[in-house]
């Protein structure tokens, strides 16, 4: 057995997916109403990552679509904003100028987003190129095939090499976990991510395939706090793909307190990539003000 295999077998996080489910039904009943309150609403609109990934994105509408966040600053001050705008790597350059609101990060998709199904020198070239213009974080998604292949080693490599062409920019390492299926693939690619160098792991990319599960998420929530444990380093979670309504954004909340503690919910450590979710949760904090 290599140092990766045996990494993932001394995992305790449980690959039982029925007991997973059952798990997050008891959070979710227990914990879930009593969060639907203002201040988790105004607390998850401080931690979205919004997003636009189209095939028609240009430098005009990627403005424009900046131009929404610093409008925002300027109309609702006393409102908390997105924790970061999240774009192609080619517009960071575009969002870094148009940008006022300074703590509003600058997030790509990088890495031959989103299959990955591209040359590990092409991935580490353009997350390079990304951060040169101006990139503060980079999600990149993890080499599926290696990993249902076994090839551990080639994932876990190539994570590490993109993490160095960050440089001080973070990494989020999403698992496409719709694609993985399983409590026991979603558990074994975390604890890859998470050994190879990730400041995040982020469930998927909203392309092809099933978006964010709160199974997943609470797999991936015991494999941070495992992680943390055994480590002392923090990593975030965020999850991404179909969260689209306030009301599940609060379940994601839900299972990230419940597993993780209070210390997660924080911008820092707390994401939901959207485009939709944002007008919905301003709109919900609105009406309870």
């Amino acid at each position: 057995m290599d140092k990766y295999h045996h990494t993932v077998a001394d995992s305790k996080v449980t690959t039982d997916d029925i007991a997973v489910s059952k798990a997050v039904e008891k959070i979710i009943a227990e914990n879930y109403e009593s969060n639907q309150k203002p201040e988790v609403y105004k607390f998850l609109l401080s931690s979205i990552d919004l997003t636009t990934l189209n095939a028609t994105d240009s430098p005009v509408s990627v403005s424009k679509f900046t131009e929404k966040v610093n409008s925002f600053d300027e109309e609702h001050p006393d409102l908390p904003n997105v924790a970061a705008i999240c774009v192609y790597p080619n517009f960071a350059q575009v969002v870094r100028t148009v940008l006022d609101v300074t703590q509003v990060r600058i997030a790509c998709v990088s890495g031959g987003f989103p299959s990955s199904q591209t040359f590990s020198e092409v991935k580490i070239a353009e997350t390079a190129l990304a951060v040169d213009g101006g990139a503060d974080e980079i999600d990149i998604v993890m080499n599926l095939g290696n990993f249902l292949d076994g090839d551990w080693e080639e994932v876990c490599d190539e994570i590490a090499e993109i993490k160095h062409a960050c440089r001080e920019s973070r990494l989020k390492v999403i698992l496409e976990t719709g694609a993985l299926k399983t409590a026991q693939n979603i558990r074994d690619a975390s604890v890859l991510a998470l050994y190879s160098g990730a400041d995040f792991l982020k469930t998927s990319t909203g392309k092809g395939y099933p978006g964010a599960s709160l199974e997943a998420a609470y797999v991936m929530c015991e494999c941070i706090k495992e992680y943390y444990d055994k480590t002392g380093n923090k990593v975030g979670f965020k999850a991404s793909g179909g969260v689209a309504d306030p009301d599940d954004a609060v379940k994601y909340y839900t299972i990230v307190k419940s597993v993780l503690g209070n210390e997660w919910l924080t911008p820092e450590l707390f994401r939901i990539g959207a485009s939709r979710l944002f007008d919905s949760l301003v709109a919900k904090v609105l009406d309870n003000e």
